[in-house]
């Protein structure tokens, strides 16, 4: 048999290191799929939506820091893939898309399926470009390969199912070298450092505000904390590299964040943001000086206005900032910081204990679910109040992995997050937090779970609403609307798809049902039937909050629903 294009892009990929490509089939897709079975090098992962397709290529790539591939065939197959690698691409993961095209000479004619998926994937991606001849393949893989790795974005190739089949041009391929291209080390410049310095060597109330690109640099970043007496705040993306062995640690900030690490930025004098791009201007500091340090020049100042901006990784430029700085010797800022953490922990691990005869908690099920997992377990969690849990329970520890749509806040992402992490790493153990929203959104693919034989954890918090929706809803003083969720047994409907099914409804439960369904040796649904008045509230209640859920009630109990206003007081709402 001739080589084809589509052969060409298999030894492409292959190349560049490539093992897994998750997608559907489909006949524009053909070529592409049949040079993977000849090829046998390249593993094809068969999900039941594309969108699943593309989260799990994220999850992968985010695991194991290498190229991950999805493809989905002509029109909607490839259209499917868009919020998936909407995230993929603010994620900052590297990822190539496959996305089929119709028959080249119908293109522009209104034909079946048509679309136009090099506009269409522009916005979530850094490279894409239509291959309209065989001339351009494999350069344009090629490229694409190239800046997805060297950019941490997503490309994506337009291929129509008529040139994949053609004969392959003649064309030199690049060895592995070429495509796969090592990190650099990006380190600011000696005058940004000596500015930074003396910044923060006036300053008196430093707080260190961290996120995903602090990701290497926990023991830079200790040394420095230790320097400077400094609060440290995480952002969501900074938990699994900042939080764990951390005796500087008070928290996060934010709607999701503690009291602690509110004020630890509200009280200071100089907050550093390293490797953060926390988007939340409100949370901010409104009189003090602050510094950035980032990768990305377009991330500095993009929040609020800073006093000095440094571009660079946030490890090297530690390790070349600490020999500047003078040690500071008052602790009193660091220590006040430190106990209004004491303190907030406490109140949030009350939340999660066991509550004999009471309803059973979220946060309940989140701790344990932490205590038991294994070391090394990778953690996904859905958006919306199981992000929440996360934040809060799920414990860190330098070897964990958590994962989520953290800058897409896209629902449905948990579970296709963890196949993608299962087919990535199969000795790990990899544990799904997901709403049950967010769950029944792409429920389809639970299948996936027993046909690919990947062992995931899929705990449900199955609270009957879009929890953190009512949640909005009734803190501006509206009653819920919409938000209502009709569920079956969830447990009873995994077992009849031959998935092992727990269901937990009494906190006496919790323990051993969790012990027993991780013990497992495949698939697991944990239908958790949580209370749904378990309200989550951001460190700062401000006045219109007040008014809004002071308001909700006043309303609930004129349409007599006044043991629903005691619940809320029962579950801390007005604490």
């Amino acid at each position: 048999m001739a080589r084809t294009v589509a052969d060409q892009m298999v030894e492409t990929l292959a190349a560049a290191g490539v093992t897994r490509i998750y997608g559907i089939v489909g006949d524009s897709l053909n070529g592409f799929t049949d040079s993977l079975r000849r090829h046998g090098g390249i593993q094809w992962l068969h999900v039941r939506h594309e969108e699943v397709a593309a989260f799990a290529a994220g999850a992968d790539a985010h695991v194991t820091g290498e190229l991950a591939v999805c493809a989905g065939s002509c029109g909607p197959g490839n259209l499917h893939l868009i919020n998936g690698l909407f995230d993929c691409h603010r994620s900052r993961v590297p990822v190539v898309a496959i996305a089929a095209h119709i028959p080249s000479p119908e293109i522009g004619s209104g034909y079946f399926q048509e679309t136009h998926p090099e506009q269409l994937f522009r916005e979530c991606s850094s490279y894409c470009e239509l291959v309209s001849s065989p001339e351009q393949m494999p350069r344009a893989m090629e490229i694409a390969v190239r800046r997805a790795i060297g950019e941490r974005c997503v490309s994506v190739i337009v291929i129509p199912g008529d040139v994949a089949l053609k004969p392959a041009a003649t064309t030199a391929a690049s060895p592995p070298a070429g495509l796969v291209l090592p990190e650099p080390t990006v380190a600011p410049s000696d005058s940004a450092l000596t500015q930074l310095a003396d910044l923060l060597n006036r300053a008196q109330r430093i707080t260190l505000l961290c996120g995903s690109g602090c990701a290497g640099a926990h023991d830079e970043l200790m040394q420095l904390a230790e320097i400077l007496k400094s609060p440290i705040v995480h952002a969501m993306r900074g938990k699994e590299h900042v939080e764990w062995n951390n005796p500087y640690d008070v928290g996060m900030t934010g709607l999701i964040g503690f009291s602690s690490g509110y004020h630890a930025m509200e009280n200071c004098d100089t907050l550093l943001m390293l490797g953060t791009d926390f988007p939340y201007r409100q949370f901010y500091p409104k009189k003090a000086k602050i510094a950035q340090i980032d990768i990305r020049a377009e991330a500095i100042g993009r929040r609020v206005p800073v006093e000095l901006g440094v571009v660079g990784q946030v490890a090297p430029a530690l390790r070349a900032l600490l020999p500047r700085l003078t040690s500071k010797t008052d602790r009193r800022f660091l220590d006040g910081a430190l106990r209004h953490y004491a303190e907030a922990r406490r109140g949030l691990d009350e939340l999660a204990s066991g509550r004999k005869g009471g309803p059973l908690h979220p946060q309940h099920i989140a701790r344990v679910a932490s205590e038991l997992a294994s070391d090394d377990a990778i953690f996904t969690c859905d958006v919306g109040l199981p992000t929440v849990w996360a934040a809060r329970y799920i414990a860190m520890n330098g070897r964990r992995r958590l994962l989520g749509s953290f800058w897409h806040g896209s629902m449905a992402n948990a579970m296709a997050q963890a196949i993608g992490a299962q087919a990535a790493t199969p000795g790990r153990q990899v544990v799904s937090l997901s709403g049950d929203g967010g769950f029944t959104m792409l429920m389809g693919d639970l299948l996936s779970l027993s046909q690919l034989k990947l062992p995931v954890k899929v705990i449900v918090f199955n609270n009957g609403t879009l929890g953190f929706v009512e949640l909005e809803q009734k803190s501006t003083g509206f009653i819920e609307a919409g938000t209502e969720l009709i569920n079956p047994n969830f447990a009873a409907m995994a077992e009849a798809t031959g998935i092992k099914g727990v269901r937990i409804e009494d906190p006496s439960e919790v323990e051993g049902k969790l012990a027993e369904a991780f013990a497992h040796p495949g698939p697991v649904l944990i239908d958790a039937v949580v209370n749904r008045m378990e309200l989550a509230m951001p460190p700062k209640v401000t006045a219109e909050m007040a008014k809004g859920f002071t308001l909700y009630m006043l309303q609930a109990v004129l349409n007599g629903r006044a043991d629903e206003v005691v619940e809320l007081a029962r579950t801390n709402l007005l604490r």
